[in-house]
Order: structure tokens, then C-alpha cells, then sequence
């Protein structure tokens, strides 16, 4: 009986470290995840800006006229930078929705496994009472049919 109680402490112990295991897992993908997007939102930067340069570059090369209209590039450029930040921030939402979505289900589970544990665990004690109550009253069944038996 007592390996029986100290098997589902066992358990229990289990449980929770495997909790501890996943919310730790969980801060490690937010931050391979924020890594990533930061990554993703630099290269697309320097995308942009490459292919900026490189169209001004023919800009300027077909464009003999002095006036480059620099506020219109400007504003330009900062359409283009937004709408791919949002395009990108957008994305990363997505993937910090799943991630988090996936993350919930799995503490849900593991939640349910451990209420699950605690109600069998809660079972067993009153198995072992009520066992422990029929092994008493046997005993003392055999004490009255021994001392019945002596007479």
C-alpha cells in the first residue's frame, strides 16, 4: 500500500515538473520566435533598401533633370518600410497565436492528466481506509474466535 501511495506522489512530482518543463519551453520558443521576427524584419529592411539604392541608381542615371524630388522618395520609402513591417508584424502575430494556441492545449492536458491523477490518487485512500477498516475488523473477528477457542 505504501508503494502504491508513494508511486502516485511520484507521479504527482512528475506532473508538475513536466509543467515547469513546458513553461520554460514556452519562454525559450517566445524568444527564438521574437529572435526570428527581429531577423526577418532586418533583412527585409536591408531588402529595401538595396533595391532603393539600386532604383535610384537608375533613376538618377535616366533622370538628367537637377531636381530629384527627395521628399517624394522619402515618402516613398517609408510606405514601403510600413507596409512591410505590418506585413511582417502580422506574420509574426500568426506564428506567436499558434505557438501560444499549441502551448495552451498542451497545459490543458497536462492539467487534465493531473486532476485525473489526484482523483485516482484520492481513490486509492479511500480504498486503503476502507481496507484498512476490514483488515482491523478482521483482526478482531480472529481475536474473538481465538480467545472463543482457548476457552
Amino acid at each position: 500500500m505504501q508503494g502504491l501511495v508513494e508511486d502516485f506522489k511520484n507521479k504527482y512530482e512528475d506532473e508538475i515538473n513536466k509543467r515547469t518543463e513546458m513553461e520554460i519551453e514556452f519562454v525559450l520558443i517566445k524568444k527564438d520566435a521574437d529572435e526570428a521576427y527581429m531577423n526577418k524584419i532586418h533583412e527585409e529592411e536591408i531588402r529595401e533598401l538595396q533595391s532603393q539604392i539600386s532604383d535610384t541608381s537608375v533613376v538618377l542615371s535616366m533622370d538628367n533633370s537637377r531636381s530629384l524630388g527627395m521628399d517624394s522618395i522619402i515618402a516613398e520609402v517609408r510606405a514601403q518600410y510600413e507596409h512591410i513591417a505590418n506585413h511582417s508584424r502580422a506574420e509574426a502575430e500568426s506564428i506567436y497565436q499558434v505557438k501560444f494556441e499549441e502551448l495552451q492545449t498542451l497545459t490543458g492536458k497536462h492539467g487534465d492528466d493531473l486532476r485525473r491523477t489526484k482523483t485516482e490518487i484520492s481513490e486509492m485512500n479511500r480504498n486503503i481506509s476502507r481496507l484498512q477498516a476490514e483488515i482491523d475488523g478482521l483482526k478482531g473477528q480472529k481475536a474473538t474466535l481465538e480467545a472463543g477457542c482457548h476457552c
